[in-house]
Order: structure tokens, then C-alpha cells, then sequence
């Protein structure tokens, strides 16, 4: 018996510590978890008889300073429910609640005359203003309910980037973009606050001790709001300048692949998207679409060949304006001969088609074909978003000597923008083939993070040919840029690509269409950003050193104030 009573004590102790933490635990669930749901019943005391109210987790766009901003998130409003059978006039109701918001008029009174229903929606996304102005109104059959929807601040902003939710069939979630990418880890499926609490309890430690059960979170990325919108803004004024059919560009660092921004246009608002109506405009092209770039695949070829030891930037040929390849001729731009001492530096400067025949013979087919699929051209890059798509590389492996002759100044193999980009960041990082991406960790619910990692692998040219290259491009840079005094202090390597816009129908090129691009990516030496730019099919403009030039200056000099860059020289 003298042992009874401790062991009594200890069984009520651990009896009431049970249920002080299961207090505790309700209360926690009550006041922090479910702290909001709670609010929003408290709001206006009313259940929409329809559905849950809808939760999703926040996208952030992250600042050079690192503060989050919303680019995708939740909005609380109100919406306007009838209950037909007590809707007595209903040309009268309409007119009232047309004084405070729009409605349709032919879709109220057929919502209005179902006399078997109780409940149809007729307007959704009111203010508090306008939701207490329907209230007062008093009029039978007409409730106010509170409801959320997905926001997006910056209605056109990086809109096939974050894609948008929308429903398939009965399912709601994420389409396209970030939304359909990361839907797991913002989809919200919690979203009763009176669940049961060892229900939750044990969920959370299923979705704890199972890793594939991917929990709930927010998204942070790595586009920066003011790059982003100055870089869309360019994008807009050049594609309107120009009369584009389309446009686009990245900013990206070429030392571990974060985009900073990413934009195409036209474009669309995410706010509105139903208003859209064919589905291919919320494609996003950078990562879903190939082109023949042209020109500025010709310095990846070049450090092919500089990497092999076949030239030098001082090796001479004789340019005649023209070359014949297998009875195929082919010409320099302006079918202009340079004569017999044209060098390499030449051939980049002046983008000279007929000097990268000249460095496909003498690097040959096979280590050409070697070298250009060791950039990733043919690879998908692994970008965070759905539906990417890899380069049309094909003819790499034809019998023709044609094909090599036409892959060496970007004709006949057509990339993504994305794996563009990636490709040319090689050359000024050291010859490393990064990730392009644009989510930097996932913050979730239970208070942990996890930090996006992402591989790089070595392509195929050394450091000391990345370093040969960039110098050449950074003389590139100072024939575009002639005695530009404020990029006096920075070096900027550069290259501009035209190129012919394939004809699917026909099978070749059309004579009035064409591609410009330009890349370039600076300080040149120890890079913090490159920049690449396209224009489908500009108007009057024959040239991408036209269309381009004074667009990426302005994106340089933005770049460099904007982060307080250092000057380089």
C-alpha cells in the first residue's frame, strides 16, 4: 500500500498535463492556426451555402533588398447571392443593385427566374463600400456573402511566369506558370477551421514522416519587382515602336542562373484572364517556344574552335562576301566581301557568315556538333515552370555539310529563349552550364524552409577559352557602343543575331520576316547580369543592332545604378 498513493499521483499528473496540452493545443488551433478562418465567420456572421471560402498560399517577387513583395495572393471581398423564390420584382431588383455595381442584365433576371433554386450568384468581388450599400437596401431574397479570390497586384506582370487558378471541370488550382507549378505547396486543403484536433495532429505528422506528401506553403522567387517592371516596360515601348509581332527578354545571373525578370510579349492581365480568348496567349514562349536566333549563336561556336586551338582571334581568311558550300552559296548580311585579312575578331565584330563557315571547316562537323549540344542546346534547361520544351538540333546530325556550314551563324537549328540564355551564360561564367530558375525557397506553414538547390555541369570549353571569348566579345561591345561615355568605366560583352523566320508551310524562309536578338552580360570579367532580347518579325528595321542597341543600353544603365555596380576599368 505505500507505494499505491505515488503511483496514483503520477497517473493524475500525467492525466492532467493530457489535457492541459490538449487545451493548449485546441487554443493554439483556434487563435494562431485557424485565426483567420475564424475572422472571416466573424466578419459578417455569414456561411456561404455554396462552397468553403477559397485559401491559397502567397507568390512573392523578393527586392534587391530582400523584402517580399505579393505577386500572387489573396483578396477578401463580398459577393451578392439571390434566393429566387423570394425575389418578388425582379426588373426593380435589378435596377437597385445596378445603381451600386455592375451586372449583367439578361444574366440576373434568368438567374432570377429559377423558381426551384435558392441560391445564385450575381456579383462577386464587391468592396465593403458597395456590400454595405446592397444591405441597406433591405430587399428580401438578396444576401451578402464574404468570399476571397486570387490577386494579382500587378495585373500584366510577369504574367505567363505566375500563370493564374482557374477551374478544370469541378477542380480549381493552378494553371500554367508558377500556380500550376508549385499548385502542391499552395493549394490549401484545411480550409474547415473546426477540424478535429487529433485529426490534425496526426496529418501533420503523416505529412512530417512522409516526405512525398508535399506540404503547404508560400513561394518565394527570385524576380526582382523594379527589374522586372522596367524590363517590361522596355519590352512594351519596343514592341510598339517597331510594330512587333512579338517580343521578349530575360535578366539573369550567369553565375548560378536566378532570374531576376522574364517577360514576353503581348501579354495579358492575370486579374482578367477570362477575357482572353484563345489559350495559346497564356503560353509562356521563353521556355515553351524554339526560334533560329541567328548571329548569336556564333560566338558559342567560336569558342569551339578557340577551345580547340583551330584559330586564334588574329587568324586571317579571305572574305569574298560569298561561300559555296555543297552548290549552296552563302553570303555575308550585306553580300560585301572584307578582304584576304579578315580575322576572327573581324568575323564576331562585323558578324560575318562567311568567317564562320570558314571556323566550321576548320573545326569540322563532329567537334562542332560535340561542342554545341555541350551547351544544352538540345537538352530542356530544368527551369521551374510547366511545359518547357527543348531545341529542334537535328540537323547536328545530317550527312550534309551544309547543315554544320548553316549551325555555325545560327541558321537551321532553333532554341528556346531559355536555353539561349543558358547556353551564352556559359561563356561568361567559365564554361559552367546553370539552372535558369526563378524560385529561391519555399516557406512553409509549419515555420520551416526549404532553399531551391540547383546543379551546374561543365561544358565542353575551358576557363581560359570563356576568358578569350569574353574578350572578344567585350571588342564587340565597343564597335556597337562606339565612345559611349558612360560605358567608359564597365566592360559589356555583347552580340546581336538576325535571322530568317523558318516557313513551316513551305519548308524555307521567309524573304521579309525576320528574328533579332542581342545578348550581352556584364562586367564582363566577374558578370552579375546577361540580358537577352528578342523581336519576332520587326517592321522597317533590317537589323537587331537596330531594334535592340538602345533598348539594352537603357536596361545596362538601369542595371548598374539600380545595384550600385562598381566599374570594372
Amino acid at each position: 500500500m505505500k507505494y499505491s498513493f505515488p503511483i496514483r499521483v503520477r497517473i493524475i499528473f500525467i492525466c492532467v498535463s493530457l489535457f492541459a496540452l490538449i487545451l493548449i493545443g485546441k487554443l493554439f488551433l483556434v487563435q494562431i492556426v485557424h485565426n483567420g478562418s475564424y475572422s472571416d465567420r466573424a466578419d459578417r456572421q455569414y456561411s456561404t451555402p455554396s462552397s468553403n471560402i477559397f485559401e491559397r498560399g502567397t507568390i512573392y517577387f523578393k527586392s534587391k533588398d530582400d523584402q517580399l513583395v505579393s505577386a500572387a495572393m489573396q483578396t477578401t471581398g463580398f459577393k451578392i447571392a439571390i434566393n429566387p423564390q423570394k425575389i418578388i420584382d425582379k426588373e426593380n431588383v435589378y435596377q437597385e443593385l445596378s445603381k451600386i455595381v455592375t451586372i449583367d442584365h439578361d444574366d440576373f433576371i434568368t438567374k432570377a427566374t429559377k423558381e426551384n433554386d435558392i441560391y445564385e450568384e450575381v456579383a462577386n468581388h464587391l468592396t465593403k463600400e458597395q456590400a454595405d450599400a446592397v444591405t441597406l437596401l433591405k430587399i428580401p431574397g438578396l444576401s451578402i456573402y464574404k468570399e476571397k479570390w486570387r490577386f494579382y497586384p500587378g495585373a500584366n506582370t510577369a504574367a505567363q511566369s505566375l500563370g493564374f487558378v482557374a477551374y478544370k471541370g469541378d477542380e480549381l488550382g493552378g494553371r500554367y506558370g508558377l500556380e500550376r507549378q508549385y499548385n502542391g505547396e499552395l493549394s490549401r486543403d484545411k480550409d474547415n477551421p473546426y477540424i478535429n484536433f487529433f485529426a490534425e495532429v496526426f496529418s501533420n505528422i503523416n505529412k512530417t514522416v512522409f516526405s512525398d506528401t508535399k506540404k503547404e506553403g508560400d513561394v518565394v522567387t527570385t524576380i526582382e519587382p523594379s527589374v522586372q517592371n522596367f524590363l517590361e516596360k522596355t519590352l512594351a515601348d519596343v514592341k510598339e515602336k517597331e510594330q512587333i509581332d512579338s517580343v521578349g527578354g530575360i535578366i539573369m545571373n550567369p553565375t548560378d542562373g536566378s532570374i531576376y525578370a522574364l517577360s514576353s510579349k503581348p501579354d495579358f492581365d492575370l486579374n482578367n484572364f477570362s477575357k482572353i480568348k484563345t489559350t495559346s496567349s497564356f503560353s509562356n514562349p521563353l521556355v515553351e517556344g524554339v526560334l533560329e536566333f541567328g548571329s548569336v549563336v556564333k560566338p558559342l561556336v567560336m569558342a569551339a574552335a578557340l577551345d580547340q586551338g583551330v584559330v586564334k582571334a588574329d587568324t586571317k581568311y579571305d572574305d569574298k562576301g560569298f561561300v559555296v558550300v555543297e552548290k549552296k552559296t552563302i553570303y555575308n548580311f550585306d553580300k560585301k566581301g572584307r578582304g584576304p585579312g579578315t580575322t576572327m575578331q573581324d568575323v564576331l565584330n562585323q558578324s560575318l557568315n562567311t568567317g564562320m563557315v570558314f571556323v566550321e571547316q576548320h573545326l569540322g562537323k563532329d567537334k562542332l556538333r560535340d561542342y554545341l549540344l555541350s551547351y544544352g542546346i538540345k537538352e530542356k534547361t530544368g527551369i521551374d515552370l510547366p511545359n518547357e520544351t527543348s531545341g529542334l538540333v537535328s540537323n547536328l546530325n545530317s550527312p550534309r555539310q551544309l547543315e554544320y556550314a548553316n549551325a555555325a551563324f545560327g541558321q537551321g537549328i532553333a532554341l528556346t529563349p531559355i536555353e539561349m540564355i543558358r547556353a551564352l551564360a556559359s561563356l561568361s561564367n567559365g564554361g559552367n552550364l546553370v539552372v535558369p530558375h526563378i524560385v529561391q525557397k519555399i516557406k512553409y506553414n509549419d515555420g520551416t524552409e526549404k532553399d531551391m538547390k540547383y546543379d551546374t555541369k561543365r561544358v565542353k570549353i575551358s576557363e581560359a577559352t570563356a576568358t578569350e571569348i569574353t574578350r572578344m566579345l567585350v571588342n564587340v561591345g565597343g564597335t556597337v557602343f562606339k565612345a559611349n561615355p558612360y560605358l567608359e568605366h564597365y566592360s559589356v560583352a555583347l552580340k546581336t543575331g538576325t535571322a530568317q523566320v523558318a516557313n513551316n508551310q513551305t519548308g524555307g524562309y521567309y524573304e521579309d520576316r525576320h528574328t533579332h536578338s542581342f545578348f550581352g552580360y556584364f562586367p564582363a570579367y566577374d558578370p552579375k547580369f546577361i540580358i537577352f532580347l528578342y523581336a519576332i518579325n520587326p517592321k522597317g528595321v533590317p537589323y537587331a543592332v537596330q531594334t535592340w542597341a538602345d533598348p539594352f543600353l537603357s536596361i545596362t544603365k538601369f542595371l548598374i545604378n539600380y545595384y550600385e555596380v562598381p566599374p570594372d576599368r
